[in-house]
């Protein structure tokens, strides 16, 4: 048996009931998203229960699902990618990540450009794409990285691989994740790189993530520390800092990841292949674009058929998001929401419904079990009830 979990990075699916305290009530990206293009076409994840755990203008519910379905709720505080992942590997995380939406302290900041030799340029909180084309052609005069954050817990640095090559950015990024520790405990530090001229610029496939380590054992290590190979897929290994991943393949895009992914699942390597989509989150839920957005779940969702074509007949496929990002919603920031549950198997029950699950860290259990692994995980397995 192997289990393929795949993250439709912050398609959320309603606001949680905490929402108000994030300023998120009303968000709810999947259906909002399905309204503002007068309905999705959906048939694979329709097929497989999509539209039994929420209403989706243009999807039915399934009179036989061929999936188990249900939602999930965030235990932790936070809507964050680490938070997110984390709990869904087992760690829910007990004191949120530190924020800066007014931008990183002084002292911080000259410390970072003293240790790197360089000034700094931005500072302050600020969409990716927005800022390199109000800094970017200061930045490629000066030689100074752009560094800027958001509501989530992140210190991003954009540079010009041109100016700035990516060696010495990964060498910049190293020296702000040793910094960002203890009382500015940061999440991740984000490799930002850019190509083009003023007016043109155009951010690079070559993002990298710089996370803190889990602060415990997660399901990963769990299954790695028995003999079972972890197979991460786009920025799972940077979430987990390397840890308890064997082989990680990078993604250029959505469809570069569903293609992988296929041929991963089209073998029989690995135990737990750990894959995730980001496209949805950055290109389009950040940059409220609803159509984008749109456009990218109908084309992943041809890409789930196509990888659940080639499942194996033990394999078990367990689809889920990691927080929101409406991009109808006001501000450019993730989002407080449920996440949907989609469970596939051809040896699984079918039209099981879930229910509402108390944490992420329900889909740790759930995989411990399936492998055959021990792992004191905060949540509660439903392999029983699929299997």
């Amino acid at each position: 048996m192997r289990v393929l979990l795949l993250v439709l990075d912050s398609v959320g699916i309603g606001a949680l009931p905490d929402a108000a305290k994030y300023g998120d009530e009303g968000s709810n990206t999947l259906g909002n998203v399905a309204k503002a293009v007068g309905g999705l076409n959906l048939p694979t994840l329709e097929r497989l229960g999509l539209a039994n755990i929420v209403a989706v203008a243009g999807l039915a519910p399934a009179a036989a699902p061929q999936g188990c379905y249900g939602r999930m709720a965030e235990a932790a505080d936070g809507k964050d990618t680490i938070t997110g992942h984390w709990e869904m590997a087992g760690i829910i995380v007990s004191e949120p990540f530190r924020t800066y939406p007014d931008g990183f302290p002084k002292q911080i900041i000259d410390e970072f450009g003293r240790r790197i030799n360089r000034g700094v340029l931005g500072n302050y909180a600020a969409s990716g794409t927005e800022i390199i084309a109000v800094l970017g052609e200061e930045h490629m005069r000066t030689g100074k990285p752009i560094v800027y954050t958001s509501a989530d817990s992140v210190f991003q640095i954009a540079a010009h691989e041109e100016i700035i090559p990516l060696p010495e950015l990964d060498k910049i990024c190293q020296t702000a994740r040793e910094l960002l520790y203890g009382e500015h405990k940061v999440a991740r530090v984000i490799a930002r790189p850019f190509l083009g001229q003023p007016g043109s610029f155009v951010r690079t496939a070559n993002r990298r993530d710089y996370a803190l380590e889990p602060e415990g054992e997660t399901v990963l290590d769990a299954l790695t520390a028995n003999g079972k190979k972890v197979i991460g897929i786009g920025k799972i290994k940077d979430i987990f800092a390397g840890r308890g991943v064997a082989v990680s393949y990078k993604t250029k895009d959505n469809l570069h990841g569903v293609e992988t992914v296929a041929e991963v699942m089209s073998g029989d390597d690995g135990d737990l292949i750990f894959a995730n989509l980001v496209d949805f989150d950055m290109l389009f839920g950040h940059r409220n674009n609803p159509q984008g957005y749109a456009q990218a779940l109908e084309q992943v969702d041809g890409g789930i058929g196509r990888i659940i074509e080639v499942m194996k007949p033990s394999d078990v496929l367990i689809i889920t998001a990691d927080h929101g990002c409406d991009p109808t919603f006001p501000g450019t920031d993730h989002t407080r929401e449920y996440v949907p549950l989609l469970v596939y198997g051809r040896g699984l029950k079918q039209g099981v419904n879930l229910g509402t699950r108390k944490t992420f860290a329900d889909i740790a259990a759930t995989v411990a079990q399936l492998l055959a692994v021990d792992y004191d995980s905060p949540g509660t397995s439903f392999a029983h009830e699929v299997k």
